[in-house]
Order: structure tokens, then C-alpha cells, then sequence
């Protein structure tokens, strides 16, 4: 907004005030006349700048008072200048400021009686440019006063005009992305969940099937069942929050965890890739169980990701140290493996997103993912930031694995 456009706010009236009032001062003290400025010229302008100023916020209460000033000039001194000029910028603040139209023409109205006041008895030849001046001293002010009302309604409109079209753009974005849950959503269960449920249920039947199975097949057997029963909880969450996310904070919320049930959960994570053969040599902080459900969920999650990164990549001989410490209520974690290892056969390695998954779910939470090679193998870590405020989450129910031989899970 341009310097002419705050001297019309409606916000700086005070500011106006005081400018007219310096103007007229200056006009009373600079500005060479050709007789003397009176006393009762001093009084009137005083009054007309002390009105001004403790009536800025009232327009029609100093516009009454102001015209009131200018009917007593014209009676008693020559130059009423200041005065006309004071009662026509009132005129010019009612215009404004004014809720009703009738409030402007009846303000406009007073002031042209009172105008008309100073014809009466002139000469002949005088009332031709009376009559003008009067036109300027009560149509400029109104029809500036209407320019500035006319701006302001056209910005105002455009404002709501911008705003409403910002959000009907937010409602298409928020259709058109609950229209890409509902299809993430129909794949996962149409698919991914279809063919999960069918793994786990033939390793369940295998398990009935082969009663004389090797002891570490049977291990074998009950993990991958265990596992398979676990992803399909986790799908069956996931898909249950594609296709409600009304109960979740943002993209970071997707999933939760229980606070109290955090460190068990990276427990049989530790435990899973142990029995891949991995070594796992684990420091965790007493602390993690307070953490909030989100939070924990991004620590698990990370966790699982990077030690099935150390099976996959430096193989399942290698030795994996995980650390997750908090300080000041920030969250340190670090996975580092020696990277001896070499991957066990028909692993593929290489072209994965795990490492742009746990970056995308670290910065969503504020922090910074560092992963990159050290002089013994491979490390990342990560600190997640306190969260600026907790709002409270809704509980997501704690994941339970079927035992071995229990019956084929239910569909997600």
C-alpha cells in the first residue's frame, strides 16, 4: 500500500487529524494575510484542531461540530478559512467511515445550509462564486469520500474473492488426495493384503502338514508366520487410515504406536534380524517408553529399516550397534554395522527407497537423516526434535502375533 493509500486508511484517521491540524497551523502562522489573524480567528481554529483531534473516531459527532464552528465564523470573522476547511474534511471522514448512505447526504446537506448562510445579503456579483465554492467545499470532499468507500468494497472483494478461490482450491486438493488414499487404499487390500494373507495361511498349513520338521525350519516357520500375521495388522491399519485419516495429525501420523509399548517393539525387531544371523548389540534409553506415539512409531520404524538394511547390504554376519538415547526430550538414534559382512545369496541389493523413506518420515517430524559410509562400515542416525506441542492422539491398538498353527488370519 502506496503512502496515499495509508493516509486514507481507516486505521490512520489520527494521523490525518494531526496532519490537518499542523496544516492549519501552519497556514494560521506561514501563509502572509492581508490583515492580521484575530483572536476570535485564533479561538475558532483552536477549537476546530482540539475537535478534530478528540473526536477522530466520531466523524458525524465532529463533522456537527465542525460545521457548527464554521456558521459561528462566517458570522463574526472575515477569513474563516480553516474553519471551511475543517468542516469539509469532516465531511470527507463521514464520507468514509459512514455505514448508511443517508447518514452522507444529510451531513452533506447540513454543511450546504450552513454554506448557503454565507450568500444570504452578499452583493449581486459575489454569489456566482459563493455558489462554486460551496460546490467545492461539499462536493469534492463527497465524491473523494465515495472514490476511497468504492476502493476499499472492490479490495475487499477481492480479498474475498481470493480467498474463497484458495479454498476451493484446498477442498479439490483434499478430494483429489482422498481420492488417491481410496485407490492406495483398494490396492492394498485388493492386492498386497490378498497375497500376504495367502503366504501366511500356506506357511500355516505347512506348519500342520510337516509335523516332523527340523526344529530351525519350525523356528523358521513360526517367524516368517509371526511376521506375515504382523504386516497384515499393519495393512489392515494402513488401510483403515487412508481411507478415515480424519483421526491422524498430518503425513507424520499415518501410524502410532503406544508409548509404553515402544521398547518391545524394537525388541523383536532386534530379536527378528538376530535370528537372520545379524549381531545386534542395542542401547536403548530407559526413556523411549514416554515418548509420544508418534515420535515412537518414526523411532520403530527407522529401527526395523536399518537393520533389515545391515542384512541386506553388509550381510547377515555383520555387527550392528543400535543407539536411541533422549536428551531434552529430543530423540538421538543411530544404527552403525562394520560392514564385514557379505549379503547372503538371493538378497538383492541396490535400488531400494529405504533410506528415502526413513529421510521423508525424519524430516516430517522437523529432523535431519545422516547416512553414509565410516571407516568401519556404515552408519545412520538421526535426531528427532521435541515436538512444539502434543496435542492428545488418538491409541492405535497393540499389534498381536497369532502363534504357530493358529488359524489363517482375517482378511484386511
Amino acid at each position: 500500500m502506496g503512502w496515499l493509500g495509508r493516509l486514507f486508511d481507516m486505521r490512520d484517521t489520527l494521523v490525518r487529524m494531526v496532519l490537518l491540524d499542523l496544516s492549519g497551523l501552519g497556514f494560521l502562522l506561514l501563509v502572509p494575510h492581508g490583515h492580521p489573524t484575530t483572536t476570535t480567528q485564533w479561538i475558532l481554529a483552536v477549537s476546530a484542531f482540539a475537535v478534530a483531534l478528540a473526536a477522530y473516531r466520531r466523524p458525524v459527532v465532529n463533522l456537527m461540530i465542525q460545521t457548527a464552528l464554521l456558521a459561528v465564523a462566517i458570522s463574526l470573522v472575515e477569513d474563516f478559512t480553516i474553519n471551511q476547511v475543517g468542516a469539509s474534511w469532516a465531511l470527507l471522514e463521514v464520507t468514509m467511515r459512514a455505514y448508511h448512505a443517508r447518514t452522507i447526504w444529510l451531513s452533506a446537506a447540513l454543511l450546504v445550509v450552513v454554506g448557503l448562510g454565507d450568500s444570504f445579503g452578499a452583493p449581486a456579483d459575489q454569489i456566482a462564486p459563493g455558489v462554486v465554492g460551496l460546490a467545492l467545499e461539499v462536493g469534492v470532499p463527497v465524491l473523494l469520500g465515495l472514490v476511497i468507500r468504492t476502493n476499499r468494497e472492490l479490495g475487499r472483494q477481492a480479498v474475498e474473492r481470493a480467498v474463497a478461490e484458495q479454498r476451493q482450491h484446498e477442498s479439490e486438493s483434499r478430494a483429489a488426495r482422498a481420492d488417491e488414499r481410496a485407490a492406495i487404499a483398494r490396492e492394498l487390500h485388493d492386492v498386497v493384503a490378498h497375497h500376504v494373507a495367502s503366504m501366511v495361511l500356506r506357511v500355516g498349513v505347512a506348519q500342520h502338514v510337516l509335523t516332523d520338521l527340523d526344529p530351525r525350519v519350525g523356528e523358521v516357520f513360526d517367524d516368517v508366520h509371526g511376521t506375515g500375521t504382523a504386516a497384515l495388522a499393519e495393512l489392515r491399519r494402513l488401510v483403515a487410515v487412508l481411507r478415515d485419516p480424519d483421526g491422524v495429525r498430518g503425513d507424520a501420523a499415518l501410524t502410532a504406536i503406544e508409548p509404553s509399548a515402544l521398547p518391545a517393539a524394537i525388541g523383536a525387531s532386534i530379536d527378528r534380524a538376530r535370528q537372520a544371523g545379524v549381531t545386534v548389540e542395542a542401547d536403548l534409553d530407559p526413556a523411549i517408553g514416554s515418548l509420544d506415539a508418534v515420535r515412537g512409531m518414526a523411532v520403530l520404524r527407522l529401527t526395523q529399516e536399518a537393520l533389515t538394511n545391515v542384512a541386506k547390504h553388509a550381510g547377515t554376519s555383520a555387527l550392528a550397534h543400535l543407539v536411541v538415547t533422549v536428551h531434552d526430550d529430543a530423540v538421538h538414534w543411530e544404527v552403525s554395522d562394520n560392514g564385514h559382512g557379505g549379503a547372503p545369496a538371493g538378497v538383492p541389493t541396490g535400488g531400494g527407497h529405504g533410506i528415502t523413506g526413513m529421510r521423508e518420515r525424519v524430516e516430517v517430524l522437523g529432523g535431519r537423516l545422516e547416512a553414509g559410509p565410516t571407516p568401519a562400515g556404515w552408519r545412520v542416525r538421526t535426531v528427532l526434535p521435541a515436538p512444539a506441542a502434543e496435542p492428545p492422539t488418538r491409541p492405535v491398538p497393540r499389534d498381536r502375533t497369532a502363534p504357530a498353527g493358529s488359524p489363517a488370519p482375517e482378511p484386511v
